[in-house]
Protein backbone atom coordinates (compact mmCIF):
# COMPACT_ATOMS: atom_id res chain seq x y z
CA UNK A 1 0.00 0.00 0.00
CA UNK A 2 0.98 3.55 -0.89
CA UNK A 3 -0.76 5.42 1.93
CA UNK A 4 0.43 5.30 5.74
CA UNK A 5 -1.89 5.84 8.74
CA UNK A 6 -1.64 8.66 10.64
CA UNK A 7 -0.27 7.08 13.62
CA UNK A 8 2.45 5.56 11.60
CA UNK A 9 2.93 8.65 10.08
CA UNK A 10 3.50 10.31 13.71
CA UNK A 11 5.98 7.68 14.03
CA UNK A 12 7.72 8.76 11.46
CA UNK A 13 8.29 12.40 12.11
CA UNK A 14 9.18 11.85 15.30
CA UNK A 15 12.29 9.68 13.91
CA UNK A 16 12.79 12.11 11.04
CA UNK A 17 13.09 15.34 13.67
CA UNK A 18 15.48 12.86 15.82
CA UNK A 19 17.51 12.22 12.76
CA UNK A 20 17.20 16.25 11.87
CA UNK A 21 17.88 17.39 15.90
CA UNK A 22 21.67 15.26 15.23
CA UNK A 23 22.79 17.16 12.12
CA UNK A 24 25.79 18.61 12.54
CA UNK A 25 26.11 22.93 12.66
CA UNK A 26 27.51 22.73 9.23
CA UNK A 27 24.87 20.83 7.54
CA UNK A 28 22.23 22.60 9.17
CA UNK A 29 23.17 25.70 8.08
CA UNK A 30 24.18 24.24 5.04
CA UNK A 31 20.86 23.04 4.15
CA UNK A 32 19.02 26.15 5.50
CA UNK A 33 20.68 28.21 3.48
CA UNK A 34 19.54 26.07 0.05
CA UNK A 35 16.03 25.84 1.71
CA UNK A 36 15.88 30.03 2.03
CA UNK A 37 17.52 30.56 -1.51
CA UNK A 38 14.57 28.01 -3.02
CA UNK A 39 11.92 29.24 -1.14
CA UNK A 40 12.59 32.53 -2.24
CA UNK A 41 12.86 31.46 -5.60
CA UNK A 42 9.79 29.88 -5.63
CA UNK A 43 8.30 33.53 -4.24
CA UNK A 44 10.11 35.74 -6.66
CA UNK A 45 8.27 33.46 -9.06
CA UNK A 46 4.84 34.28 -7.65
CA UNK A 47 5.88 38.17 -8.25
CA UNK A 48 6.65 37.24 -11.81
CA UNK A 49 2.66 36.25 -12.24
CA UNK A 50 1.07 39.08 -10.47
CA UNK A 51 3.84 41.90 -12.15
CA UNK A 52 1.82 39.72 -15.39
CA UNK A 53 -1.14 40.84 -14.00
CA UNK A 54 -2.13 37.12 -13.46
CA UNK A 55 -4.58 36.78 -11.00
CA UNK A 56 -2.98 36.35 -7.20
CA UNK A 57 -4.44 32.70 -7.51
CA UNK A 58 -2.14 31.71 -9.97
CA UNK A 59 0.96 32.45 -7.93
CA UNK A 60 -1.01 30.50 -5.49
CA UNK A 61 -0.71 27.55 -7.10
CA UNK A 62 2.83 27.86 -8.70
CA UNK A 63 4.18 28.43 -4.95
CA UNK A 64 4.16 25.23 -3.46
CA UNK A 65 7.06 24.18 -6.43
CA UNK A 66 9.55 25.59 -3.45
CA UNK A 67 8.70 23.51 -0.89
CA UNK A 68 8.49 20.55 -2.44
CA UNK A 69 11.78 20.76 -4.30
CA UNK A 70 13.36 21.73 -1.06
CA UNK A 71 11.73 18.56 1.25
CA UNK A 72 12.62 16.00 -1.82
CA UNK A 73 15.68 17.53 -1.66
CA UNK A 74 15.72 16.78 2.42
CA UNK A 75 16.87 20.19 3.15
CA UNK A 76 16.01 22.24 6.02
CA UNK A 77 13.04 24.25 6.82
CA UNK A 78 12.97 25.85 10.14
CA UNK A 79 8.93 26.59 9.73
CA UNK A 80 9.14 22.77 8.92
CA UNK A 81 10.96 21.73 11.84
CA UNK A 82 8.90 24.28 14.51
CA UNK A 83 6.57 21.10 14.24
CA UNK A 84 8.75 18.37 14.09
CA UNK A 85 10.94 19.25 16.49
CA UNK A 86 8.31 19.13 19.64
CA UNK A 87 6.86 16.07 18.68
CA UNK A 88 10.29 13.97 19.52
CA UNK A 89 10.29 15.87 22.60
CA UNK A 90 7.27 15.05 23.19
CA UNK A 91 7.90 11.56 22.35
CA UNK A 92 11.65 11.68 25.09
CA UNK A 93 13.94 11.49 21.61
CA UNK A 94 15.35 14.63 21.78
CA UNK A 95 15.84 17.30 24.38
CA UNK A 96 14.87 20.70 24.89
CA UNK A 97 18.45 21.78 23.94
CA UNK A 98 18.74 20.20 21.22
CA UNK A 99 15.51 21.40 20.03
CA UNK A 100 16.61 25.23 20.20
CA UNK A 101 20.20 24.30 18.38
CA UNK A 102 18.25 23.12 15.57
CA UNK A 103 16.06 25.42 15.76
CA UNK A 104 18.62 28.29 15.63
CA UNK A 105 20.94 26.88 13.40
CA UNK A 106 18.38 26.15 10.50
CA UNK A 107 16.83 29.62 10.88
CA UNK A 108 20.44 31.30 10.68
CA UNK A 109 20.94 29.07 6.97
CA UNK A 110 17.24 30.12 6.03
CA UNK A 111 17.95 33.64 6.61
CA UNK A 112 21.93 33.61 4.84
CA UNK A 113 19.74 32.20 1.98
CA UNK A 114 17.19 33.97 1.69
CA UNK A 115 18.80 37.16 1.83
CA UNK A 116 21.83 36.06 -0.49
CA UNK A 117 18.80 35.41 -3.08
CA UNK A 118 17.03 38.53 -2.31
CA UNK A 119 20.71 40.50 -3.45
CA UNK A 120 20.80 38.34 -6.40
CA UNK A 121 17.74 38.83 -7.82
CA UNK A 122 17.77 42.63 -7.04
CA UNK A 123 20.95 42.15 -8.81
CA UNK A 124 19.09 40.56 -11.94
CA UNK A 125 15.81 43.23 -12.06
CA UNK A 126 17.70 46.30 -11.48
CA UNK A 127 20.67 45.68 -13.60
CA UNK A 128 22.91 46.36 -9.91
CA UNK A 129 20.57 49.12 -9.51
CA UNK A 130 20.75 50.69 -12.68
CA UNK A 131 17.37 50.39 -13.68
CA UNK A 132 14.10 50.45 -11.70
CA UNK A 133 12.58 47.14 -12.07
CA UNK A 134 9.90 48.24 -13.67
CA UNK A 135 6.34 46.49 -12.84
CA UNK A 136 8.16 43.68 -10.99
CA UNK A 137 10.07 45.70 -8.69
CA UNK A 138 6.62 47.81 -7.85
CA UNK A 139 5.05 44.60 -6.86
CA UNK A 140 7.79 43.78 -4.76
CA UNK A 141 7.70 47.09 -2.78
CA UNK A 142 4.02 46.90 -2.69
CA UNK A 143 4.09 43.39 -1.15
CA UNK A 144 7.05 44.51 1.52
CA UNK A 145 5.04 47.31 2.47
CA UNK A 146 2.03 45.32 3.34
CA UNK A 147 3.48 42.89 5.44
CA UNK A 148 5.61 45.33 7.48
CA UNK A 149 4.05 49.40 7.60
CA UNK A 150 0.44 48.56 7.02
CA UNK A 151 1.06 47.04 10.64
CA UNK A 152 2.83 49.86 11.59
CA UNK A 153 -0.12 51.93 10.95
CA UNK A 154 -2.21 49.99 12.93
CA UNK A 155 -0.43 49.66 16.11
CA UNK A 156 -0.68 46.83 18.62
CA UNK A 157 -3.66 45.47 16.73
CA UNK A 158 -1.51 45.54 13.85
CA UNK A 159 1.68 43.82 15.23
CA UNK A 160 -1.19 41.25 16.98
CA UNK A 161 -2.46 40.37 13.16
CA UNK A 162 0.61 39.34 11.60
CA UNK A 163 1.41 37.09 14.92
CA UNK A 164 -2.05 35.81 14.22
CA UNK A 165 -1.80 35.53 10.45
CA UNK A 166 1.71 33.23 11.27
CA UNK A 167 -0.13 31.02 13.43
CA UNK A 168 -2.86 30.11 10.67
CA UNK A 169 0.02 30.07 8.12
CA UNK A 170 2.16 27.59 9.49
CA UNK A 171 -0.66 25.39 10.65
CA UNK A 172 -1.09 25.13 7.25
CA UNK A 173 2.55 24.87 5.86
CA UNK A 174 3.75 22.13 8.49
CA UNK A 175 0.55 20.04 7.96
CA UNK A 176 2.24 20.28 4.24
CA UNK A 177 5.30 19.05 5.55
CA UNK A 178 3.88 16.38 8.06
CA UNK A 179 2.02 15.38 4.74
CA UNK A 180 5.22 14.62 3.28
CA UNK A 181 5.36 11.40 5.22
CA UNK A 182 2.05 10.32 4.08
CA UNK A 183 3.03 8.38 0.92
CA UNK A 184 5.68 6.38 -0.27
CA UNK A 185 5.66 7.29 -4.00
CA UNK A 186 7.15 10.86 -5.22
CA UNK A 187 4.09 12.02 -7.03
CA UNK A 188 2.20 11.00 -3.55
CA UNK A 189 4.32 13.04 -1.80
CA UNK A 190 3.93 15.94 -3.99
CA UNK A 191 -0.18 15.88 -4.34
CA UNK A 192 -0.02 15.90 -0.62
CA UNK A 193 2.27 18.72 0.14
CA UNK A 194 1.25 20.91 -2.56
CA UNK A 195 -2.49 21.26 -1.22
CA UNK A 196 -2.15 22.98 2.35
CA UNK A 197 1.02 25.09 0.78
CA UNK A 198 -1.69 26.56 -1.73
CA UNK A 199 -4.09 27.48 1.13
CA UNK A 200 -1.36 29.35 3.16
CA UNK A 201 -0.04 31.40 0.58
CA UNK A 202 -3.82 31.99 -1.10
CA UNK A 203 -4.68 33.27 2.04
CA UNK A 204 -1.82 36.14 2.22
CA UNK A 205 -0.66 34.38 5.17
CA UNK A 206 2.69 35.46 7.29
CA UNK A 207 5.87 33.26 6.88
CA UNK A 208 8.66 33.78 8.45
CA UNK A 209 11.25 32.31 5.76
CA UNK A 210 9.00 33.63 2.73
CA UNK A 211 9.48 36.98 4.63
CA UNK A 212 13.23 37.06 4.85
CA UNK A 213 13.40 37.73 1.37
CA UNK A 214 10.11 39.81 0.41
CA UNK A 215 11.10 42.38 2.82
CA UNK A 216 14.46 42.94 2.24
CA UNK A 217 14.25 42.56 -1.46
CA UNK A 218 11.78 45.49 -0.55
CA UNK A 219 14.17 47.56 0.83
CA UNK A 220 16.10 46.92 -1.61
CA UNK A 221 13.79 47.67 -4.72
CA UNK A 222 13.34 51.32 -2.44
CA UNK A 223 10.49 51.09 -0.14
CA UNK A 224 10.54 52.99 2.51
CA UNK A 225 10.58 50.54 4.98
CA UNK A 226 13.21 50.58 8.01
CA UNK A 227 15.67 47.59 9.36
CA UNK A 228 13.43 47.57 12.63
CA UNK A 229 10.30 48.20 10.77
CA UNK A 230 11.09 44.15 8.96
CA UNK A 231 12.26 42.93 12.63
CA UNK A 232 9.66 44.42 15.06
CA UNK A 233 6.69 44.18 13.17
CA UNK A 234 6.99 41.42 10.76
CA UNK A 235 10.15 39.08 11.47
CA UNK A 236 9.77 38.59 15.72
CA UNK A 237 6.18 38.19 15.77
CA UNK A 238 5.89 36.41 12.51
CA UNK A 239 8.37 33.69 13.80
CA UNK A 240 6.69 33.65 17.26
CA UNK A 241 3.28 32.99 15.36
CA UNK A 242 5.32 30.42 13.42
CA UNK A 243 6.25 27.79 16.01
CA UNK A 244 2.93 28.46 17.71
CA UNK A 245 1.14 27.18 14.88
CA UNK A 246 3.09 24.36 13.90
CA UNK A 247 4.24 23.25 17.27
CA UNK A 248 0.95 23.30 18.86
CA UNK A 249 -1.98 23.11 16.07
CA UNK A 250 0.45 20.73 14.47
CA UNK A 251 3.11 19.09 15.78
CA UNK A 252 1.89 18.42 19.51
CA UNK A 253 -1.99 17.79 18.33
CA UNK A 254 -0.88 15.18 16.31
CA UNK A 255 1.44 14.07 18.75
CA UNK A 256 -1.39 13.39 21.49
CA UNK A 257 -3.81 12.15 19.30
CA UNK A 258 -1.58 9.71 17.48
CA UNK A 259 1.78 9.40 19.02
CA UNK A 260 1.20 8.42 22.41
CA UNK A 261 0.62 5.30 24.56
CA UNK A 262 0.90 1.87 21.83
CA UNK A 263 3.02 3.91 19.62
CA UNK A 264 5.84 3.90 22.70
CA UNK A 265 6.87 0.21 21.85
CA UNK A 266 7.25 0.44 17.75
CA UNK A 267 10.06 0.18 16.41
CA UNK A 268 11.47 3.45 14.80
CA UNK A 269 10.99 3.33 11.07
CA UNK A 270 14.52 3.32 8.42
CA UNK A 271 14.43 6.31 6.64
CA UNK A 272 15.91 7.72 3.18
CA UNK A 273 18.23 10.38 2.47
CA UNK A 274 15.43 12.50 2.51
CA UNK A 275 14.47 12.10 6.00
CA UNK A 276 11.35 10.18 5.16
CA UNK A 277 9.99 6.98 5.66
CA UNK A 278 10.69 3.65 3.97
CA UNK A 279 9.49 1.13 5.86
CA UNK A 280 7.56 2.54 8.42
CA UNK A 281 6.00 -0.59 10.34
CA UNK A 282 1.88 -1.15 10.72
CA UNK A 283 0.48 -0.90 14.00
CA UNK A 284 -1.17 -4.53 13.14
CA UNK A 285 2.10 -5.63 11.92
CA UNK A 286 3.68 -5.32 15.40
CA UNK A 287 0.85 -6.07 18.07
CA UNK A 288 0.72 -9.67 15.78
CA UNK A 289 4.52 -9.96 16.26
Amino acid sequence: MDNVTPADLVEATVAAAAKKAHLGVTDMVLRGTMSGAILGIATSLVFVVLAQGLPAIVGALLFPVGFVILVLLGLELVTGNFALMPQAVAAGRISIVELGRSWLWVYVGNLIGSLGYAVLFWFAVTYAGHDDGGQLAEVTRAIATKKTIAYVHHGAPGWTASLVKAVLCNWMVTIGTVLAFVSRSTVGKITAMWLPITIFFAHGYEHSVVNMFVIPTGMLMGADISVSDWWLWNQIPVTVGNIIGGGVFTGLALWFTHGRSARATIPTPAHDVAGVATDVPRLADVRSA
